[in-house]
């Protein structure tokens, strides 16, 4: 935990501590109109789902910017965080730190977990304005500064001109961006056939093994504790074409409602064995990657200068 005037950076380490900031965060995440994908529900499924694998080496860190509205030098209380009464969190990057063999692997929270909808950027480092994405920037380049060894950092799935992405960029020399475009599903069902279509969870639980049955094995438990958690508050549709001794086609969908009652559709995940599911190009989404190997692990100075460009210590 570091202060810069009257803002405080931390580091939440742990499931437990890391869930605690999710829930905190929650108001920032609306408010940043965060995609489903980017929300406590779906990352703390991905935590509990990664934490239950016996063979699971990852650990989750959650970088936190707090902004008290203090003068620099004013006294600060304590922060509570993760909704203990500090606070409100203006910043946040959730990330997943796995060891391979030597190195650490450095990507965001979730991007591992299971399979992701495609077709838009599904991630978040969530900033509340450009000067708390250059402190979270700060904060996470000073984190993989204090890793022991070598580490290789992805961050993908972003918007185009995320600023905390461009803060990191800056004051990495060495990191490069990449733009790609994914493809995304798109749902024609209801034309080849007649589906049946349910936010119902006990119609979930009730296709839910033909679902899985189709979903390759290691991303079974992923998909079955997203759907389940997403269907009880509102957030998934299961679309189902019968067919001879099981359906020929099954869709999940995430729903993300909007001011006005509409609602935003996201295929996420489906499979057909009579058409009715197509994908074609969505939008592009950018990433950043950059490493520290043996003859880089004295990189500290691009932290510093970092922080300093936010305001110093």
């Amino acid at each position: 935990m570091w202060s810069t005037g009257p803002v405080l950076i931390r580091v939440a380490d742990g499931r437990a501590r890391v869930v605690r900031e999710l829930r905190s965060a929650a108001p920032l995440m609306a408010a940043l109109a965060a995609p489903v994908p980017a929300r406590g529900p779906w990352l703390t499924a991905a935590l509990n789902t990664q934490s239950a694998s016996p063979l699971a080496r990852v650990r989750p860190r959650a970088v936190v910017v707090e902004r008290s509205g203090l003068p620099a030098g004013a006294r600060r209380e304590p922060a509570g965080g993760g909704g203990q009464g500090g606070p409100p969190i203006d910043g946040m990057a959730l990330l997943s730190f796995r060891r391979r063999g030597v190195a650490t692997a450095v990507t965001l929270l979730g991007a591992d977990a299971g399979p992701l909808p495609e077709g838009r950027p599904q991630a978040r480092l969530y900033a509340r304005d450009d000067e708390v994405a250059g402190r979270l920037a700060a904060g996470v380049a000073d984190l993989l500064d204090s890793l022991r060894g070598p580490w290789t950092l992805r961050l993908a799935g972003l918007p185009l001109g995320d600023p905390t992405l461009r803060a990191l960029a800056a004051a990495m020399p060495g990191a490069s961006l990449s733009t790609s475009r994914s493809r995304r599903l798109v749902d024609e069902l209801d034309t080849v056939a007649d589906v049946r279509r349910s936010r119902d969870p006990g119609e979930l639980e009730r296709w839910l093994p033909a679902v899985l049955a189709r979903v390759p094995e290691r991303r079974r438990s992923f998909v079955r504790a997203v759907a389940r958690l997403h269907v009880a508050i509102g957030q998934l549709e299961v679309a189902v074409v019968p067919g001879e001794g099981g359906p020929a086609a099954v869709l999940l969908t995430l729903l993300d409602p909007r001011p006005g009652g509409e609602v935003d559709r996201w295929p996420w995940w489906g499979s057909t064995d009579v058409g009715g599911l197509r994908r074609e190009l969505g939008s592009p989404w950018v990433a950043l990657t950059a490493l520290a190997g043996l003859a880089q692990l004295g990189r500290r100075g691009a932290a510093r200068d970092l922080t300093r460009a936010a305001g110093g210590r």
